[in-house]
């Protein structure tokens, strides 16, 4: 858990510094950055010991989306604020009590050096979703998508955990990720009670929006909503766990796509940092006080 350990990995001396020239500073601050979030949540219920953690907190049941209003806020943070180094390490600090027994009687601890950074692993995931999925096709080299990753190297360095499961590039990276789609991820209770509830009440409402104006909304937003979620997943996720998803779906999906790739163009890019980071300390100013703490044993 030591913040040193492991600095002098190759992964961790190529990585990329974090900041405004960034290009993981690039796509986190940029509004369409927000909608792989209901997948990147699904994968990390799907590996057991995070969602058996996570099936812990209080009221996750009935309200499995609002986990990522409260967490999201902190983690992006995490990049864009001064002290994002000392976010991160509280971060870190918040889970050293998540501990237990999964649903196959493995013991595991929030901190083994797999567990955590398979978490961070899925926002490694995101960027480049967010990037294949909805921005211009081809926005992203090959000598970008090494960029990129080794800025998420540098963001999963800030919080000062162990940097020996993290893979040393790009390539390495999705070899990894595939690897633990296909062969380590189950579906477990919080996970398919997410896709339950994605499907026929939505992602959540966001915060500080009056629920008058969600309730007349709901009708469009829940099929967009769950559009959204499924249709983010990989492909090889949704087939091998059997996740409802017709041709049909996949053909709105892509319009729906292309149609955010062509209204992006619209929007100045400073205008739509600044409306998402704005949105971002909205929610988190909201919801921080709700954020699930381990009881003390």
């Amino acid at each position: 858990m030591a913040a040193a350990e492991h600095l002098d990995d190759p992964a961790v001396q190529a990585a990329e510094p974090i900041g405004p020239q960034s290009l993981l500073w690039r796509i986190a601050g940029d509004s369409r950055a927000a909608l792989p979030g209901g997948a990147t949540g699904l994968l990390q219920l799907m590996y057991p010991p995070l969602g058996t953690a996570v099936a812990e907190q209080s009221g996750f049941f009935d309200d499995p989306f609002g986990r990522i209003w409260r967490s999201v806020p902190q983690i992006w943070a995490t990049i864009f604020e001064p002290d994002g180094p000392e976010r991160a390490r509280r971060i870190r600090d918040l889970h050293l009590d998540f501990k237990g027994v999964d649903s196959s009687g493995r013991r595991f601890h929030a901190l083994d050096p797999e567990t955590f950074w398979w978490a961070h692993a899925t926002f490694t995931w995101h960027m480049f979703r967010t990037a294949e999925l909805f921005f211009p096709v081809g926005a992203l080299t090959a000598a970008d998508h090494d960029r990129l990753y080794a800025g998420t190297v540098a963001w999963y360095a800030r919080y000062g955990v162990s940097m020996r499961p993290v893979p040393s590039d790009y390539a390495a990276f999705r070899e990894t990720f595939d690897a633990f789609c296909a062969e380590r991820l189950e579906m477990t209770a919080p996970a398919a009670r997410s896709i339950e509830i994605a499907r026929t009440d939505g992602i959540g409402a966001v915060p500080f929006v009056p629920s008058m104006a969600i309730r007349a909304a709901r009708p469009v937003l829940r099929p967009l909503g769950t559009l959204v979620a499924i249709g983010c997943l990989p492909e090889p996720v949704r087939t091998r766990f059997d996740i409802e998803w017709s041709p049909r779906d996949q053909r709105r999906f892509d319009r729906m796509a292309a149609l955010i790739r062509t209204s992006a163009r619209l929007v100045p890019r400073r205008l739509d940092q600044w409306m998402l980071l704005t949105q971002l300390r909205l929610i988190g100013a909201k919801t921080r006080k709700e954020r699930y703490h381990p009881t003390e044993n």
